[in-house]
């Protein structure tokens, strides 16, 4: 593989790039590094590689002239190869794309500096944007030596042993397994048993086990795209269960609210409750293991319905026959008003809930990692309108909307049962 790193700060590169085994791979040819300095295709005394934005703002922009060049230069002598710019806006740096590049001939970096570079570069030459994360660096060296890390390990040879660049965090969609070595007790800490067993098919389940809860409880978000067998994610069941873990979902609450909401009039009033509702918001609440689910209605005769319907689910012949929705309908509660649901969300969690409204009109900026964010400290208590929506009083009174499930469609129109199922998968996913 060869690799040109454009960059402003070419000794920046002096001791990573022969340092480990990078360096070796360079001295047996597996890779080869070429710097090149955009400044030495300046043809002002200055060497001026950078000016001022258009717009205004701080700082200094650098300017395609010298980086074209370059590019241009290195085309014409045998070719860029994929071209890649470091820059926060880019596509993320994962093991994926590191395995993608490592089968590349020939890759080039630009690595930026100052407030960026003119975005026209864009357009003018293929070159496509990585991240590293979302950090703020001086300059695209560090990332760009990130980047070469993580492709060139991956060349055959590089390692010695290839297993050696599977094996390891990411690769499986999984963090990686705890390492030990000699000695076997240090300060009184002991290698793990497993290990010294000389049993392989034990220790590579011990190691599957131990990547799976690391994972859990360090990027449970990796699980959602991780491949797990049934095996897999009955373990994880078992350590969630046995470590007492605290699933988010707890600490929200949903109301179905049926008054006051807009009516087909476009004038406020209440709606009836649904059995259809009423059942699938109660199941989608246990399902994501919310701490409770009210049904708000001033109505007599509605209040009556819930309180039949809810009664013959937990203590009459439903419940017998059917368990599951016996405990699912143990969450639903009843209450007049919006201020009755919020005084019953305090009752059971001894604080008063951040009030969270929903809309399909776009008057909601609240994403659902916010909303997942504020529950890992407070409940919340998120409501859903019937009809054809919440009356602006109610939405007006909570302290957040969250913006529209379909933002960037013109047609928002999801039955509110549907609405809730969504919601609740966005802001919990399988996050316990």
């Amino acid at each position: 593989m060869r690799i040109n790193i454009l960059t402003l700060f070419p000794e920046w590169f002096a001791s990573p790039l022969d340092a480990a085994l990078l360096g070796k791979a360079r001295e047996a040819g597996l890779v080869d590094f070429r710097l090149l300095n955009p400044r030495d295709r300046t043809e002002d005394r200055h060497h001026t590689v950078d000016d001022r934005p258009y717009g205004g703002g701080p700082g200094m922009v650098m300017m395609l002239d010298p980086l074209v060049k370059t590019l241009r230069e290195l085309e014409n002598d045998g070719g860029a190869g994929r071209i890649i710019m470091l820059a926060a806006a880019g596509k993320p740096l994962t093991q994926s794309l590191a395995r993608e590049l490592a089968k590349e001939e020939t890759l080039t970096l630009v690595c930026g500096r100052y407030e960026g570079i003119d975005a026209r570069l864009m357009d003018i030459l293929p070159v496509e944007q990585v991240s590293v994360g979302e950090a703020v660096l001086n300059g695209g060296e560090a990332a760009a030596m990130m980047l070469v890390e993580a492709a060139t390990r991956l060349i055959p040879g590089f390692m010695g042993k290839e297993e050696s660049g599977e094996d390891e965090s990411f690769s499986a969609g999984l963090l990686e397994y705890p390492h030990f070595t000699r000695p076997e007790v240090f300060e009184d800490v002991s290698v793990p048993d497993i290990l010294r067993s000389g049993d392989h098919a034990r220790i590579a389940a011990w190691r599957r086990r131990q990547s799976l809860e690391t994972t859990l409880r360090v990027r449970p978000d990796m699980l959602d795209e991780a491949p797990l067998d049934a095996d897999d994610m009955a373990y994880l069941r078992d350590v969630a269960l046995d470590a007492g873990r605290r699933c988010l979902g707890r600490n929200l609450h949903c109301a179905l609210v049926h008054y006051p909401v807009f009516l087909g009039d476009r004038k406020t009033g209440a709606t009836s409750l649904t059995n259809l509702d009423v059942h699938d918001i109660a199941r989608c609440s246990r399902t994501y293991g919310l701490g409770s689910f009210t049904v708000v209605t001033p109505l007599k005769d509605q209040q009556t319905i819930l309180e039949t319907l809810v009664r013959h689910w937990t203590e009459g012949p439903g419940g017998v026959s059917n368990p599951d929705r016996a405990e699912a309908f143990s969450l639903v509660q009843l209450a007049s008003d919006v201020q009755e649901a919020i005084d019953l969300v305090e009752a059971r969690t001894g604080q008063r809930p951040v009030l969270l409204g929903t809309s399909a009109r776009d008057n909601g900026v609240m994403t659902p990692l916010a909303v997942r964010n504020l529950l890992a400290d407070r409940p919340v208590l998120l409501l859903f309108g019937t009809g054809h929506g919440m009356a602006p009083e109610i939405l007006d009174a909570c302290d957040g909307v969250l913006r529209p499930l379909r933002w960037m469609d013109g047609y928002n129109h999801l039955p509110v049962r549907g609405a809730v199922a969504i919601t609740l998968d966005r802001v919990l996913g399988d996050c316990c």
